[in-house]
């Protein structure tokens, strides 16, 4: 069972003539200056790249991949309906695949931590002081209406997202301070401060918007009208909260580049809706649609005993998934005074029993998470490394004792469900805090008392609320849980509007400044971020720092564990479960590369339409 996934002015335009003349005069002798650096086809943020300039195609796609026919499919995101078409911005619940339709300057490689490649920009020259970057776009991008893309799109879309965009975008954007149309083939973007060491691969992967588009329909509403994109695919036919559908565009400018060669197969993709996970299920093997990634641990081992995957109409395939598996559980929002002492936080995570949960409800198929860096080099483990220390030790004032010894992680029981133990330990600590244990629950000094709600979407998530629902309760904890639609439910997410939420956060495998949109403190008061937990610490945040502007992966790795172990001895969470595989079910009629990419699923972005298999599957 896996919870929901989530993620100042610049110069613009051109004047007259004369004006554009003059800024061609300052832009060419700011570049042949000695901070130019050489325009590069890609960028990374450590080392060099894997791929060199005359590179054809990744190596995790087949460039002779057939195209055509259509998948049909569940999205990762865990959403049950959409309302918009605007996936940039906090209003409204996006459809899922609108990055489809949507170019960047470069594009990710999925096999390599944090390259990016050559998409509508052709070069990237980052200057040797890294506090500006250049990229020549290619004239041959265009918008899917026939126009070209320019650099004043990019620019546009820089301002757009900085200013009215998803916190997700705008807080990464902060420490860029100005994007420049050099020509109508060149931008140049600068930063500011001393974080700025991913601000280039940032920028270069922002949506590019067009202009024209966005100047005559408002950026910041939501709406149902497909805007003006330059993906691959364009909107097709859709039903709000049913299911939206994506046409590939035969006149795509950017089809045979080699970021894109061997990808974006199908003529058709389709995302479906339904309003739990049984019904996928069942109009999964009911042949409704084609793929689905299983999240449920109880459906995995159980609910595809079924006819359709006995006779091999319907595939199980499970894939390694060797990115970091992020931080998944209750998270518990410390901007109700009721949940600010740490020690009420700790008694909470006391109560949830792992090991009963996973013998008893996930067929023992999960791994319990312990770090904000799982599955990752990243997580700390055991007392600090003297790396470690030097970050930690001059805030060991304002830091809790328990950051400086071994890094704390949950309980352990042995699975019985008699964890009489930790509940005796929850009660110490409740009443260490300032509360009293009376017949009608625990109390505060103001006579308040203890409540605790989990709220939900899902009714998946039920069973596994249930037990611990009944832990709280067994210390005298008034405890429950609330069901609200998904609408209702991002809304009140992005107010943070609850007691405890179940959450999961996809950490990248170099992480940077969105750090900041999970755990720093201005992300704690502004509505829609990620920070769900209300952290606000300034040691945390200096640590963020220090992960933003590490300069080697061994400095990336101190900093992390160091900001791990403040996280986890916080107890601003209730941590949950992991698994490093993803497990796929499908109808049999694709086809797919010999090699997965190493960091990402590759189904279906790499797979293709099997013809010969579609056949043969209609004629059983």
């Amino acid at each position: 069972m896996m919870a929901r996934r989530f993620l100042p002015a610049a110069i613009t335009g051109f004047g007259p003539m004369a004006q554009m003349a003059m800024a061609a005069v300052v832009a060419a002798a700011a570049f042949s200056s000695p901070l130019a650096a050489e325009p590069r086809h890609g960028l990374s943020i450590f080392g060099d790249l894997k791929y060199p300039a005359d590179f054809q195609n990744f190596d995790y796609v087949n460039p002779q991949a057939p195209k055509g026919g259509r998948v049909s499919q569940i999205g990762t995101a865990g959403l049950t309906s959409f309302d918009s078409f605007n996936a940039y911005i906090l209003k409204g619940d996006a459809a899922q695949g609108m990055n489809l339709t949507f170019d960047s300057l470069m594009a990710r490689a999925e096999d390599e931590p944090d390259a990016v490649y050559a998409l509508v920009a052709e070069t990237a020259d980052v200057a040797d002081d890294k506090m500006s970057v250049v990229f020549k776009l290619r004239p041959e991008a265009k918008f899917s209406d026939g126009s070209a893309i320019t650099a004043d799109d990019v620019v546009f879309s820089f301002e757009t997202l900085k200013a009215k965009g998803h916190p997700a975008f705008a807080f990464p954007l902060r420490d860029v301070s100005a994007a420049q149309a050099i020509d109508p083939h060149t931008v140049r973007y600068t930063f500011t401060g001393t974080l700025v060491r991913d601000l280039p691969i940032t920028v270069a992967t922002l949506p590019i918007l067009s202009k024209a588009y966005y100047t005559a329909h408002d950026f910041d509403k939501t709406s149902l009208e497909a805007p003006l994109g330059s993906g691959p695919y364009k909107v097709g036919a859709f039903k709000a909260g049913t299911f939206v559908s994506y046409l590939r565009r035969d006149d795509y400018w950017g089809r045979d580049l080699p970021v894109n060669r061997g990808q974006n197969n199908f003529d058709e993709v389709r995302f479906e809706y339904y309003r739990d996970r049984t019904l996928e299920l069942e109009n999964l093997l009911a042949g409704n649609f084609d793929l689905r990634e299983e999240f449920t641990s109880k459906d995995w081992a159980t609910g595809y005993d079924k006819q359709p995957v006995k006779d091999g109409r319907v595939l199980l395939q499970t894939l390694p998934d060797e990115r970091p598996s992020g931080a998944q559980g209750f998270f518990i929002n410390t901007r109700r005074e009721k949940f600010k002492d740490v020690r009420v936080r700790e008694a909470l995570g006391l109560a949830f029993d792992f090991e009963w949960s996973n013998k008893n409800l996930f067929f023992g198929l999960y791994a319990r998470t312990a770090s904000y860096f799982e599955n990752s080099d990243m997580k700390a483990e055991g007392p600090p490394s003297p790396e470690e220390l030097a970050l930690l030790e001059p805030f060991r004032d304002k830091l809790p004792p328990a950051v400086f010894g071994p890094a704390v992680s949950p309980p352990v029981t042995d699975g019985s469900g008699n964890i009489r133990p930790q509940l005796r330990q929850a009660t110490k600590l409740l009443t260490d805090a300032g509360w009293t244990q009376t017949p009608a629950g625990w109390k505060n000094a103001k006579g308040e008392t203890l409540t605790v709600e989990i709220l939900l979407d899902s009714p998946s998530f039920e069973r596994i609320i249930g037990p611990y629902l009944k832990n709280l309760k067994a210390i005298g904890i008034d405890a429950s849980m609330r069901r609200v639609d998904s609408a209702q439910y991002e809304q009140r997410m992005k107010e943070f509007d609850f007691d405890l939420t179940t959450q999961r956060y996809a950490l990248r495998l170099t992480p940077g400044v969105e750090l900041k949109t999970f755990w720093g403190s201005q992300a704690a008061a502004t509505n829609g971020s990620f920070n769900l937990a209300g952290i606000a610490d300034p040691v945390l945040d200096a640590l963020i720092d220090k992960i933003v502007g590490a300069k080697s992966r061994d400095e990336l790795r101190a900093a992390t564990r160091a900001a791990d172990r403040l996280l986890r001895a916080g107890h601003y969470w209730v941590p949950q479960w992991y698994k490093g595989a993803h497990n796929l079910a499908f109808w049999n009629k694709f086809g797919w590369p010999d090699v997965k990419p190493k960091y990402a699923r590759g189904a279906v972005e790499t797979w293709w339409y099997d013809s010969a298999k579609a056949k043969a599957l209609s004629q059983r």
